[in-house]
């Protein structure tokens, strides 16, 4: 194992929740609703995400697109046109549910893939453009699975993450609620490091998202709830702490390397 990839799965271990906490949690904290995933609106953000996978889209005729950790597909639907065949790959049936409602909805050639990745990669065609948002920080092992986003892409490879660790933004609510302070890496930029000691010439371009107003409806009050690990009778407080927010812009990433 490289330097670059000890150090990715050992800064992913210190965003382990500790025993005395994990043990109390009514649920398991790790949650992904399938609604949070689900695609709307407009698809065709102004992102450098998106700018990338175009740029190698727009000359083929019937160009596809493969969505690893695709969930309800808004980096694949985000594609079409120009692409006009999608491969979504997710461990959740829900999301592959989701993904191929779009596609008919969508009207456009679709194919998904139930399991992890790499795991299930003998059983997912290739495509020109291979994309993978927010999934990176998920994975330990993240050599094995660069390398298998890089073999199932025939034109170009374009990753989306957030700059710092996506459970960074609960970390004033661990401090508050449990007084535990947390990790503040790894980072985008850690990534890239890894990304480019697989050997691929890997670029990255920062950009911001506009401030969203702070949510505070009941399913978002359990859902951080439950990450918290928190048991019911505390949703007061953690909607006051939800109301004391600022809004604030997500700071994200794109890595992206070419065939």
């Amino acid at each position: 194992m490289s330097d670059f990839a000890e150090r990715w799965a050992t800064d992913l271990r210190s965003w382990g929740i500790p025993e005395h906490i994990l043990s109390t949690a009514p649920q398991s904290p790790w949650i992904h609703p399938v609604s949070s995933f689900t695609p709307q609106g407009d698809l065709h953000v102004e992102t450098p995400s998106r700018h990338r996978a175009l740029d190698v889209l727009d000359g083929p005729s019937n160009a596809t697109v493969l969505d690893v950790g695709c969930g309800g597909g808004r980096a694949a639907y985000g594609l079409v046109p120009p692409a006009t065949k999608v491969v979504g790959v997710d461990h959740q049936q829900g999301m592959l549910d989701v993904f191929s409602a779009q596609a008919t909805e969508r009207e456009v050639q679709c194919v998904t893939v139930l399991g992890n990745w790499p795991a299930v990669e003998h059983d997912t065609p290739n495509a020109d453009v291979v994309v993978c948002h927010h999934v990176v920080y998920n994975v330990a092992d993240l050599v094995p699975f660069i390398h298998s986003l890089t073999t199932h892409a025939q034109r170009r490879v374009v990753l989306e993450l957030p700059m710092r660790h996506p459970l960074s933004h609960l970390s004033d609510a661990w401090k508050h609620f449990w007084d535990l302070e947390r990790p503040t890496t790894p980072t985008a930029y850690d990534a890239l490091n890894l990304v480019r000691s697989t050997g691929v010439d890997a670029h990255i371009a920062e950009f911001e998202t506009e401030p969203e107003p702070v949510r505070m409806g009941d399913l978002d009050v359990e859902h951080m709830r439950i990450r918290l690990c928190l048991t019911e009778d505390r949703d007061a407080e953690v909607r006051a702490f939800l109301a004391a927010r600022q809004p604030i812009a997500r700071e994200l990433a794109t890595i992206w390397w070419d065939i």
